[in-house]
């Protein structure tokens, strides 16, 4: 996890935390989505949500918060790597903040005892593909 959290800092990425009564309920993050130089304008989300705290807000606050600040660096798109079909709350949760479904890998991912379709969605951040970028996200 702090080698997570390090890397995303470095890069200058969001990284939040949700507290509630002074206790973390979620946190959320962006990296990049690849390190090619031809992908620097994609970042891939990553939301979690502590058990029993689903369903009153947390993811969302945090996803539209990456959002709003991956926007304001620049970036030009958010990839949401979801890791089982089934997971309707992470589904709807990005579908509900403009994600559209954009693939779906069979049987790419091995958790909890058994095989997992892993889920692709994407949202435009900014003007999206509409305009050309006039540099690189995240630098002076």
């Amino acid at each position: 996890m702090r080698r997570r959290f390090e890397e995303v800092a470095d890069r200058g990425l969001p990284y939040l935390v949700a507290m509630m009564h002074g206790a973390v309920v979620g946190y959320g993050y962006c990296n990049l989505f690849r390190t090619r130089s031809a992908y620097r304008f994609a970042l891939e989300d990553s939301i979690y949500v502590k058990d029993g705290q689903h369903g009153k807000g947390v993811g969302r606050a945090l996803l539209a918060e990456l959002i709003e600040r991956s926007t304001a660096l620049g970036y030009r798109q958010m990839i949401a790597v979801i890791g089982d079909s089934a997971n309707a709350n992470s589904i709807g949760l990005h579908r509900s903040l403009g994600f559209i479904h954009a693939g779906t890998l069979r049987s790419t991912g091995f958790k909890f005892g058994r095989w997992v379709d892993t889920v692709t969605m994407q949202r435009p951040l900014g003007p999206g593909d509409g305009t050309l970028p006039s540099g690189d996200p995240g630098k002076a």
